[in-house]
């Protein structure tokens, strides 16, 4: 297999890497990343002298770039995304050029050189927010109806791909993703926040009561599931990947953070809500029917691992800390 990977020096596209390589020595990457903030050269070090191995600096806004390198494979997994809520509250028009325009580029070259798959990497977010009280989950026939910028542009980039696949027959699959965590997060995002604000003599900040709920996927079995997928899934369908039996709430999670980092509630801070926090909790029973996927994770398993990762890993996120903690004090400012 020849895989055009766009994104794949962030979080999740480099764990895919590092998980297809270790899977499928074999094949070849192609990896086509913009190498914004969110980004880190150093997640992929160890295949820089690969000859399976190649990495392009380039944004999937680029039409020539996409066209030269979608010509040179057979695959497409589209993790690029713009994929931070508050940031996309700061400016919504990165997130709809990126996630909107940029998928369409993409597409349009698949279609071109009759790719034989094109995977595209979504969120439960689009599904909108399941109410404080309510055991409802996600599913695939869950209407969409998103709340944020960042959600609106990716149900957007949802919507071309299906009709590429109705009115073009191009071979699609989409996969829609709880919140993801593991090793190589930026610590902009609540898990890693709040584990480097700890190591750093910090306080987790807890938005509002702590009262919204999540459901969370360790990275490595979101890598597996878009395994499944690309192996067994059947073009045209859309699966749910979930790594819980039920949402957890923010207050729950930090306090498992705590546990594990052996601190105790002094160490919570509470901080005014954001606008559009919506709460998740996602059923991924088809993908586990149909391609007989399940996570092998635990939240408490998970995060045991993620936090040692953070507590052994300083030097790799200790200036991007500095980045995000700057971005949080912006958006602060904004908001009053």
């Amino acid at each position: 297999m020849k895989i055009l990977i766009t994104g794949g020096s962030g979080f999740i596209g480099s764990n895919f890497i590092k998980y297809w390589f270790k899977n499928h020595p074999e094949d070849s990457i192609i990896n086509l990343d913009k190498m914004t903030y969110a980004a880190n050269p150093r997640n992929l070090v160890e295949f820089e002298n690969s000859p399976n191995y190649k990495f392009v600096k380039g944004d999937i806004l680029d039409e020539k770039i996409v066209d030269e390198l979608v010509s040179q494979v057979d695959t497409i997994v589209h993790f690029a995304a713009e994929s931070h809520v508050d940031r996309s509250i700061d400016d919504p028009s990165l997130f709809v050029r990126t996630n909107v325009l940029g998928t369409y580029n993409l597409l349009m070259a698949a279609k071109k050189y009759q790719i034989k798959r094109f995977h595209h990497i979504s969120t439960d977010e689009v599904f909108g927010t399941i109410e404080l009280d309510s055991t409802d989950q996600f599913n695939e026939s869950t209407p969409y109806d998103p709340s944020s910028p960042y959600s609106a542009s990716k149900a957007s980039s949802d919507h071309l791909v299906r009709s590429f696949f109705k009115t073009f027959g191009l071979p699609v699959t989409i996969s829609n993703c709880s919140n993801n965590y593991g090793p190589f997060q930026h610590p902009e995002k609540m898990i890693p926040r709040s584990i480097t604000s700890l190591l750093s003599g910090g306080k987790i900040k807890v938005y509002g009561q702590g009262l919204n709920f999540r459901d969370w996927l360790h990275v490595e079995d979101h890598c597996r599931a878009i395994e499944a997928i690309l192996l067994n899934g059947k073009i045209g369908e859309t699966y749910c990947i979930g790594g819980l039996k039920k949402g957890t709430s923010n207050m729950e999670l930090v306090r498992l953070i705590l546990k594990l980092m052996n601190k105790g509630e002094d160490s919570l801070e509470y901080v005014a809500d954001r606008p559009a926090h919506d709460n998740y909790a996602v059923n991924w029973d088809k993908i586990n029917k149909e391609l007989g996927w399940e996570p092998k994770y635990d939240l408490e398993s998970g995060m045991k691992q993620t936090v040692d990762w953070y507590t052994q890993n300083q030097i790799w996120w200790q200036e991007t800390k500095k980045e995000a903690e700057e971005f949080y004090i912006k958006l602060n400012s904004l908001n009053k």
